[in-house]
């Protein structure tokens, strides 16, 4: 056994929590010993896990070259960047990588577009004939504003092909819809709160028959620690062992906190975003894993990867004060999707109908 040196980037997120978390896991498995270093915006209570499990914390901005400089003038043999967004971001890292065994940057599928040149954050949501492989076209690489509809997608291919191009064995992540504990965009939230809140109905569009592909956190950990032994450049779909629908998903996270709900199924003559939640897709939005599989990878079940997220969300919406409001509650992502007044609107309406 020997020990090797990962840098993890944004290592106290979603997604980078659980890469540390696998890759200190893997020591106690028998496998390599890795030194792990983190580096994130956020200390304080959010950095005592990764630190109480062996992580070396170095608080600090993933933009701030003097932060990198610090941590990859040495060289490592993994480094992982879960929060680089832009060709900037991606410049960043070149000179380093040369001293790097395996780089693993985390993209995302909304970079994919199907043939009328619609991706996923387009107003028009693309249509693809099938699941979607890495051979599908992105959108077209461009310094925009990263924050736009735009913008998001144009910058991750920008900084996608910039890594690439480099040489170095350098893997490009895809993941959809990414869930787990400490996520900044908790959408399961979208049911756990409403168990809280006692509703004892949920309305679902287009009778809950949406698919967008989900993507456990730890399913992307256990990747990057197999990449960690495989370097190579590449472009790899991640995402879970099957693609849930709406009302799965639903059923699924309403069964963990033993809620049950009354399922009313909307039709097509539904009023305009009721029933709409998280994973709402007018086509199924599906990633082909085929190549991370071939490499070995197992993706997890999101019935099962999806528990730990449940139970962070339960523990943190009992640990806030009543005058208080869960961390991610500021994202105006929620505003529509708990504005129970449409929803109970609707209900009344469709009990005079019946």
């Amino acid at each position: 056994m020997s020990t090797k040196r990962a840098v993890v980037l944004g290592g106290t997120g979603g997604i980078g929590s659980a890469v540390v978390r696998e890759l200190l896991d893997s020591s106690g498995r028998g496998g390599d010993d890795w030194q792990v270093d983190v580096v994130a915006r956020r200390g304080g209570d959010i950095a005592d896990a990764p630190t109480a499990a062996g992580a070396t914390f170095t608080p600090g901005d993933r933009r701030d070259t003097a932060v990198l400089r610090e941590l990859l003038r040495p060289g490592a043999d993994l480094l992982v960047d879960t929060v680089g967004a832009t060709r900037d971001d991606a410049a960043q890292l070149l000179p380093y990588l040369g001293d790097v065994g395996s780089t693993v940057f985390v993209s995302s599928k909304a970079v994919y577009v199907d043939e009328q040149g619609r991706h996923a954050n387009s107003v028009d949501k693309p249509v693809f004939s099938g699941a979607v492989t890495e051979l599908q076209p992105t959108v077209t690489a461009a310094d925009a504003d990263p924050t736009s509809r735009d913008g998001y997608a144009a910058q991750k291919v920008a900084a996608e092909q910039l890594l690439l191009d480099h040489g170095a064995p350098v893997t490009v992540l895809r993941p959809s819809k990414v869930y787990g504990p400490g996520i900044g965009r908790p959408r399961e939230w979208f049911v756990v709160r409403r168990a809280l809140d006692g509703r004892e109905r949920v309305l679902l569009a287009d009778q809950g028959r949406g698919v967008d592909h989900t993507t456990a956190a730890s399913g992307i950990g256990s990747l990057v620690r197999l990449l960690a032994d495989a370097p190579d450049r590449r472009i790899l779909n991640v995402a879970d062992d099957s693609a849930p629908s709406v009302l799965e998903i639903v059923r699924t996270v309403a069964g963990h906190l033993d809620h049950v709900f009354e399922e009313v199924l909307l039709d097509a003559d539904a009023p305009a975003f009721v029933g709409s939640t998280p994973w709402s897709s007018p086509t199924p939005y599906v990633l082909d894993t085929s190549a991370a599989r071939s490499l070995g990878w197992q993706p997890p079940t999101f019935a099962q990867a999806v528990v730990p997220e449940l139970d962070w969300l339960v523990e943190t919406a009992h640990r806030t004060p009543v005058d208080g409001d869960v961390p991610w509650a500021a994202d105006p992502f929620w505003d529509r999707l708990f504005d129970y007044g449409p929803e109970d609107a609707a209900l009344l309406m469709l009990s005079l109908g019946s």
